[in-house]
């Protein structure tokens, strides 16, 4: 694993959370994705959201997502060989949340969903991946978890950001 991705993934809590992976499209490409099949992505940014609630929480689930190293296992895996993560997203807590952050990006402006399922193979989201031209705003997406978990606790008031720098 790259030396900057492992300073930023221990950075993290070993705590359980709910996380958001920014990544950076520069250009256009095909790409195959498992048994989805495969996908045209545009230039642009793109969110996966995910829970980490096993052992090591966070700083095992977001180190192994920015370990370039590994196979492919989930989804992600297959996108990560062609966009960058730039920025992760993140809550310490213990309920999964990644159904409600899934339905908070799907109402950002921009928002688009570029491949149903992707990510959302054990829930009856339409997916947890989302396409934006531009990235979202970290405030923009709070007011958006506000507003669609009124019962609290979505983190919307306790987001943390964490940029990735490549630092080779």
């Amino acid at each position: 694993m790259n030396t900057g991705y492992v300073r930023a993934a221990n950075t993290l809590e070993s705590a359980p959370g709910t996380y958001a992976l920014i990544l950076g499209n520069a250009r256009p490409a095909r790409l195959a994705v498992g048994r989805l099949g495969s996908i045209h992505l545009r230039s642009g940014v793109y969110v996966y959201v995910g829970s980490a609630l096993g052992p090591g929480g966070l700083q095992a689930r977001v180190g192994r997502h920015l370990d370039h190293t590994r196979a492919a296992h989930w989804n992600i895996d297959y996108l990560k060989r062609a966009a960058d993560i730039v920025e992760v997203w993140y809550v310490l807590d213990s309920v999964r949340r990644e159904h409600v952050w899934a339905e908070a990006l799907g109402g950002l402006a921009g928002a688009s969903i570029p491949m149903p399922g992707f990510g959302a193979s054990d829930c009856r989201c339409t997916a947890h991946l989302f396409y934006f031209p531009s990235a979202p705003r970290l405030t923009a997406f709070a007011r958006a978890l506000r507003q669609v978990d009124v019962a609290g606790g979505g983190g919307g008031q306790s987001l943390r950001r964490l940029p990735i720098v490549n630092a080779g």
